[in-house]
């Protein structure tokens, strides 16, 4: 039986950051890095838009607020640092009516509380000049955010992992745990594996992992799909940077936006925010009962879907009507048509819920006994945040842990 000092659950950019920043702080440490998929980072990490956040959305002195603007810093060092292209391109949030005015003011506010570097409230002329082909009424100009490859990021995760003599195991679906007097037996679908200590960083199977162990059965998992359109590469002119809403209070995700890809220079349009029927259900029509069943039959959606429901419907039907996408898009750059949108790819976002229904806005890190931690909820900015992320997950793990004592 393979023996390891620690084993972590899930080859996402998380659990591989996190593996990163022990390998670091301890470099004698036996690691081994499991996933059930054949290669790294196949889901959240890389379904990822590739944005580098900066920082403004988040509540002045909250751990997200903090842990991103030092996570963006850290990303476009890390990136040049070993050759993976950025682009710090800039973002325009923009207020298409007045009375979205207050609420893109204190976007401002908490961002210059945060510390996010050369943010500019301007008005549309200025507005023409960074988006000539966009309208609003004012705007926050963030010129920090970029873009980069979040897959090729995790690619270089891994190596420094192997480098540093930490291995990743593919192939390896855990279906529980066994304790022992001085470890943990991780059972896989290909054989067991002895671990001292065990973390966990299983995105979208964060709940159903823990409960194997006997964790606390919440925050719970319910998976959203997000839908993207495409550009038709003849009009990509029509944005230069990344241009996003003025997030929308009666509901709890960013709105559909525009977002440029520095792999092949498309702009994505989107997502919506829909009910996923399976945890990696991509399509529309991609249905899991288990899954569907356990997000249908959790009270805290239920809860959820009755608060958001007018919302909900909207963006439901959204989902299945491109002119109404196209109506959503054209708040900003009116001269979009039809024609503009190709079909787009899609993802799902694991977003933890509580009973009560309310959505689990921070990372939550929990134990189950002496020898595992669980990572339950890493939301976006997690991928912008993985390097500042991993570095406190490193830290809370040698705390529980007793590592290098």
């Amino acid at each position: 039986m393979p023996q390891y000092d620690l084993v972590i659950a899930g080859a996402g950019i998380m659990g591989l950051a996190s593996a990163r920043a022990l390998l670091q702080q301890f470099p004698g440490l036996r690691i081994a890095v499991l996933d059930k998929e054949l290669a790294i980072g196949q889901h959240q990490t890389g379904h990822n838009s590739g944005v580098i956040h900066s920082g403004v959305y988040y509540a002045p002195g909250s751990l997200k607020a903090r842990l991103c603007v030092q996570g963006s810093q850290g990303m476009y060092a890390y990136c040049s640092e070993r050759g993976i292209p950025t682009d710090r391109c800039g973002k325009v949030i923009i207020a298409a009516s007045d009375d979205e005015l207050p609420r893109l003011h204190e976007l401002h506010r908490r961002g210059v509380a945060n510390g996010v570097a050369g943010m500019e409230l301007i008005g549309p002329e200025r507005l023409r000049e960074i988006e000539p082909h966009c309208i609003g009424v004012q705007a926050l100009w963030i010129p920090v955010t970029g873009i980069c490859d979040y897959s090729a990021v995790a690619r270089a995760y891994g190596e420094d992992i192997e480098q540093a003599g930490g291995e990743i195991l593919l192939g390896r679906r855990v279906r529980g745990f066994a304790y022992q007097p001085d470890g943990v037996v991780v059972l896989t679908e290909g054989d067991e594996i002895y671990a001292r200590y065990v973390l966990t960083c299983a995105g979208l199977y964060a709940d159903r992992v823990a409960r194997l162990s006997g964790s606390l059965p919440e925050p719970r998992i319910v998976p959203f799909r997000g839908d993207y359109w495409v550009l038709r590469p003849e009009r990509r002119a029509l944005v230069r940077n990344l241009i996003y809403p003025v997030p929308d209070p009666s509901f709890p995700f960013l709105g559909v936006h525009f977002t440029r890809r520095i792999v092949d220079g498309a702009v994505w349009l989107g997502p919506n925010a829909v009910l996923a029927f399976a945890r990696e259900g991509y399509g529309r029509f991609d249905i899991n009962p288990e899954d569907l069943r356990d997000a249908l039959g959790f009270v805290g959606f239920r809860r959820l879907a009755y608060k958001y429901w007018q919302t909900g419907t909207m963006e439901l039907l959204r989902d299945y009507s491109k002119r109404l996408f196209l109506r959503s898009l054209r708040r900003y750059i009116p001269e979009l048509v039809l024609e503009d949108l190709l079909p787009g790819p899609a993802g799902v976002r694991a977003q933890a819920l509580n009973a009560a229904g309310r959505l689990v806005d921070d990372f939550v890190v929990d134990g189950a006994g002496e020898r595992i931690i669980h990572v339950r909820n890493a939301p976006s900015p997690a991928a912008t945040s993985s390097l500042a992320i991993g570095r406190l997950i490193c830290q809370r793990v040698s705390e529980a842990f007793h590592l290098g004592a």
